[in-house]
Order: C-alpha cells, then structure tokens, then sequence
C-alpha cells in the first residue's frame, strides 16, 4: 500500500495495482479498476514515485526485468 493524502490532509493508504490511470484537473484524480475515482493532493510525480518504491520493495522489479 501507498501513503496518499486527500484534499482536506487526511493520509490514507491506496493498494497501486487497482490504479487504472491518473488525471490532473487541476487535482489529481485517480481512477481506479473499479471505476471509483479518489481525488488527491499528491502530485503525479510523487505517486509515481511512491508506486515504484512500493513495487521496489515487494521485489516486482526483478521479475519484470
């Protein structure tokens, strides 16, 4: 799980791999496979980040090699 903040500050924590695409408007929306969408403070960058250190950390990398 990933840490993210709403708009109003409150952290949440978000499962990346039910992410389907990211959207600013001017917020970034994250839609997910479920078709919810969840509106956050985090910038793109910095969720990308975070799904990649999360990815990092379960040892994901080594098998998309």
């Amino acid at each position: 799980m990933i840490e993210l903040n709403k708009l109003n500050g409150a952290v949440f924590y978000l499962n990346p791999h039910l992410i389907e695409s990211m959207e600013c408007r001017p917020d970034l929306t994250i839609t997910m496979m479920s078709g919810n969408t969840i509106v956050v403070k985090n910038s793109p960058q910095e969720v990308t980040e975070r799904i990649i250190a999360y990815r990092k950390q379960l040892g994901i990398q080594k098998q998309e090699g």
